[in-house]
């Protein structure tokens, strides 16, 4: 398999006008979502919606945190070489991006490669790894209300390139600040508005406690255990050092887990902008969206559900749509898991 080019820094100059794409909504996402459309399968394989659907249905009835898992998984594609399903192939050589640190805690291959065979029964050679990945995300976390929470365009092809490599260059990392965040949405074509709602995905799953443990156990490095960062709520900063303490013997422990909603982590609700505005963001990446003046602002919008579930529907269809591969790019895979 070859090997990606790492993603390199950018000039002042570019950054700044990949900042006034992404407000003015044009930039990556939009500019490459010419072939994707509601219903692509229309006619091609009729039945392919629903057998994503029921597949994911039955194994998100057992595994309710699954949601969490294809949420993830969509995103984390998505932001590495675009919408094409890169994140789910395999490397003998451990070079795949699956194979990236931000990526070993990923699941649900399994039920990606058993809705996969299904549709090749179904429909030989017709619906995309991308695609599959895309309504896997959608579907799972829809199976609480029983129908769909937002529309999912199709169309997209398969990569045939994985690059550990670029899987750490471009995923956001827990300890992003609020410029390394906005800077990195905005190459991908997302703006603001797009940062804050997607940072809601985080109402569901958990957070392993080596990701945000500096921030519990002597936060200023002055040998001080219980020194924690002062931009977290004291209350919950002392409930995640009572789960958290065998980080505090061993920083390193990547095995610890804390629901990132406590008591609603399997709901996906707006909860999770009731929690940061409560100084209870797990990580560095959550709370720094309140040092920005018009991100906090959005973050006060969105603790009401109605313009939460409107805001998250546009944004994630925008995040779906980047550096998407249509028409005759890429390949319709036989394996989720390899090239054909």
């Amino acid at each position: 398999m070859a090997k990606g080019l790492m993603i390199t820094g950018m000039s002042s100059s570019v950054l700044a006008l990949l900042l006034v794409l992404a407000a003015s909504g044009i930039g990556t996402a939009s500019a490459q979502a010419a072939g994707l459309k509601k219903g692509f399968y229309k006619k091609s394989c009729p039945q392919a919606e629903d057998i994503v659907q029921k597949v994911v249905w039955r194994h998100v009835a057992g595994n309710r945190e699954l949601a969490a898992k294809f949420l993830r998984m969509f995103f984390h594609d998505c932001f590495v070489r675009g919408c094409d399903a890169s994140v789910l192939l395999d490397s003998p050589t451990n070079t795949a991006e699956k194979n990236a640190v931000p990526n070993q805690s990923l699941a649900g291959f399994n039920v990606i490669d058993e809705v996969k065979a299904a549709l090749e029964q179904a429909c030989p050679g017709v619906v995309s790894c991308a695609d599959i990945v895309a309504l896997a995300a959608r579907d799972s976390v829809s199976f609480q209300y029983k129908r769909n929470l937002w529309e999912v365009e199709t169309g997209r092809r398969d990569g045939t390139v994985s690059s550990a490599q670029q899987a750490l260059a471009n995923i956001p990392a827990p300890s992003s600040t609020f410029d390394i965040l906005l800077a990195n949405f905005s190459r991908k074509g997302l703006g603001l508005q797009d940062l804050v709602v997607l940072s809601g995905g985080h109402t569901i799953g958990v957070g392993h406690c080596n990701l945000f443990s500096s921030r519990l156990f002597n936060f200023t490095g002055k040998n001080n255990p219980s020194d924690i960062d002062p931009s977290l709520n004291p209350s919950y900063a002392k409930f995640l050092q009572g789960q958290c303490r065998l980080n505090l013997q061993n920083p390193n422990d990547n095995t610890t887990v804390v629901p990132m909603d406590p008591g609603s982590s399997l709901s996906f609700d707006n909860h999770y902008f009731v929690n940061l505005k409560a100084h209870q963001g797990m990580f560095t990446s959550d709370a720094t969206l309140l040092t920005n003046g018009r991100a906090a602002n959005i973050v006060d919008k969105l603790q009401d559900p109605g313009v939460f579930f409107d805001a998250f529907k546009n944004s994630i269809k925008r995040m779906g749509q980047i550096e998407v591969l249509t028409g005759t790019n890429g390949q319709i895979r036989k394996k989720c898991s390899a090239v054909n």
